[in-house]
């Protein structure tokens, strides 16, 4: 994809969502850590239905510390991985508390600490609580990366460090949402709408799919 191209596929996903956001549900920056903590090879769709009856009751680390691992467990049960989610989630509380104040840090080096974040997690907070212009590659952003060409990699890190240098700094914040969208719904793994999809006319896939 040409730099030309990627900046009208920016602007015809901004001019039709201006202000994307993440399908988690969270009320704070603690509830988004641990949300998307919990998402990890699960569905948002999941992971809010668990957390709408979660959050109520604990949410702050202080209070998931108080709910207990087993108390924790009953909540988020139906979310894959659970038991060792719930581990990793009350071990981060407990750090949260004892070196943070019981605050979630703004820094990739503190969040990347914290048991059970990784680099695509502490993305996630950087950008959606923090504003930073971070790239967090899911499955979604991996393949619409390298499918339209915008910036193909072999690996996550690979297809972030491409990003980071192809968007236009006008989009940078807003781009990850932007791509997940698009890999969610249009750009889909099995067949994607291409007949559907604004941006087909900046996509460098071939063989386009027809309705």
């Amino acid at each position: 994809m040409k730099p030309a191209a990627i900046d009208a596929f920016f602007a015809t996903l901004k001019a039709a969502n201006p202000t994307p956001q993440t399908e988690l549900e969270y009320t704070s920056v603690f509830e988004l850590l641990a949300a998307v903590l919990l998402s990890a090879q699960a569905t948002d769709v999941g992971v809010n239905k668990a957390t709408r009856k979660l959050f109520p009751v604990a949410n702050t680390p202080q209070k998931m510390l108080a709910l207990g691992l087993e108390g924790l467990e009953n909540y988020i049960k139906t979310i894959g991985l659970y038991r060792s989610k719930a581990r990793h989630l009350m071990e981060t509380c407990r750090i949260l508390v004892a070196q943070h104040g019981g605050e979630v840090p703004g820094t990739r080096e503190a969040l990347e600490a914290l048991p059970g974040v990784g680099r695509k997690t502490a993305n996630v907070v950087l950008n959606v609580a923090f504003g930073q212009p971070t790239m967090a590659v899911d499955t979604h952003i991996f393949r619409v990366s390298n499918r339209t060409g915008l910036a193909p990699g072999k690996t996550p890190l690979a297809v972030e460090q491409l990003l980071l240098k192809r968007v236009p700094a006008a989009y940078a914040v807003d781009s990850h949402h932007w791509l997940i969208l698009l890999g969610r719904y249009v750009c889909q793994a099995r067949k994607p709408l291409c007949h559907q999809c604004t941006v087909a006319a900046y996509c460098d896939y071939k063989p386009k799919t027809q309705g």
